[in-house]
């Protein structure tokens, strides 16, 4: 079953969709490993898209939608 991501949802970035994507290309590939092994909490959406706040300090970030899975 799919879970659809929205507003509030607690997510972890996934490793193989960042890899090669689009926003690797636009800037530094090398991920941080927090957004793999901490939660973030979907702070907004639109689109494609959702504005993703990790609880570490640093700012949020947009990631594609297809690029987190739901954290448990």
């Amino acid at each position: 079953m799919v879970t659809k991501l929205k507003r509030g949802s607690l997510v972890h970035a996934l490793p193989e969709q960042l890899e090669n994507s689009l926003e690797a290309g636009a800037s530094d590939p090398r991920f941080p490993e927090y957004i793999f092994k901490t939660k973030g909490e979907i702070l907004e959406t639109d689109g494609d898209y959702a504005f993703v706040k990790f609880f570490v300090p640093t700012p949020p970030v947009w990631l594609r939608l297809d690029q987190l899975t739901p954290a448990e």
